[in-house]
């Protein structure tokens, strides 16, 4: 696994962090920036924190998060226009005096894949990693925000955005945080699938000057396509008449109906993007695809249900989107796999009740 930690990663410190991982830990109030659906949220649920607001621009993926959250913690809110004075006014009408204690998030990153040939080095997502660290310095100014996590694809890390990608270490600096930075690989949380992310934690230069912070170390077991899917009900093919009842065993698991002459007669591995055939003893390559770039079932003859793809993600069983199908595609794509988001949250806590920060 490449490192990117600005501070050498020691592993003593980090089997030491896991070891304690298990220890119950208090509950710490964060807001979540680009949202989305919630999976970056999910984990730091499960780690103890409570996520106070959260704020994304897409309606679908507001009323997934409220959905599972069961009651009105997201927003809908262009971040890349709102200004601070008017995000620091919406923030303190909704929380009043509660102190905020960490901010999380993961802007829109089509324009650093490396899986998009035709990215624009101009793509106005481009500057949300910058609009991230505006709103990180308002609030801090404020609140003295104790840390942040920003996740996004290592396409970051290139040499075709290298410049870019120091402008924005900056700015997070700038913003009165240190900062870290590694990349996690998912399938070594215990999600079936390959998927390689790019994480920056910061920690409040001024209230933590001497903390270094250690990223976990994926110790789960490997869990395969098989342990993730295998047994479940046919799905429901996507029609434009369908009724919610009409959807078998969750009300995600549907997908588009076969048209194509390779996924009708497909029987073994597929080529091509548009027809990448999963492994049942695998792990799954990354979920993160057009409506017509989804994986084809280890069996064939049909793409993979939207249901399915949230579970190779390592989303709750119960867990459920709003909105219709491309708008579910578009979601469980950009989500972060929960487990590598608990993983980082449990390091984050451990570091804050070791400083006597909570």
């Amino acid at each position: 696994m490449t490192t990117f930690a600005l501070s050498p990663v020691q592993p003593e410190a980090q089997r030491a962090s896991a070891a304690r991982s298990t220890m119950p830990l208090p509950v710490s109030s964060i807001i979540s920036l680009f949202c989305g659906a919630g999976g970056l949220d999910v984990g730091f649920t499960k780690a103890g924190f409570k996520v106070l607001l959260a704020f994304d621009n897409s309606q679908a993926a507001v009323n997934s998060y409220n959905l599972n959250a069961k009651k009105a913690v997201a927003r809908v809110a262009d971040l890349s226009d709102d200004g601070d004075a008017s995000f620091r006014k919406l923030v303190r009408e909704s929380l009043g005096t509660t102190q905020i204690q960490g901010i999380i998030g993961g802007p829109p990153c089509q324009g650093f894949s490396r899986g998009n040939a035709s990215a624009d080095p101009n793509d106005p997502r481009n500057k949300l990693a910058f609009r991230y660290a505006d709103i990180l310095r308002a609030l801090n100014t404020k609140n003295k925000i104790k840390f942040f996590v920003f996740e996004n694809v290592m396409g970051l890390t290139t040499v075709r955005h290298m410049v870019r990608f120091r402008a924005i270490r900056q700015s997070f600096m700038d913003a009165g945080f240190r900062i870290f930075y590694h990349d996690l690989d998912a399938q070594d949380f215990g999600v079936p699938q390959f998927r390689r992310r790019l994480f920056i934690v910061g920690l409040n230069a001024k209230r933590l000057p001497k903390a270094d912070f250690s990223f976990p170390i994926g110790t789960a077991k490997r869990r395969t396509v098989k342990d993730a899917i295998q047994g479940l009900p046919q799905p429901a093919f996507f029609d434009r008449n369908i009724q919610p009842g009409d959807i078998p065993h969750h009300p995600n698991h549907w997908t588009m109906k076969p048209r194509s002459a390779k996924l009708i007669l497909s029987a073994g591995a597929s080529d091509g993007r548009s027809f990448r055939q999963l492994d049942w003893n695998e792990v799954s390559p990354t979920v993160a695809y057009g409506n017509r770039e989804i994986h084809v079932h280890p069996d064939g003859g049909r793409r993979l249900s939207v249901h399915e793809a949230m579970l190779l993600q390592g989303f709750p069983p119960t867990y459920k989107l709003a909105g219709n199908f491309s708008q579910q595609i578009t979601q469980v794509s950009n989500a972060v796999p929960p487990p590598v988001a608990q993983a980082i949250a449990r390091s984050i806590k451990q570091l804050l009740r070791d400083w006597g920060e909570l």
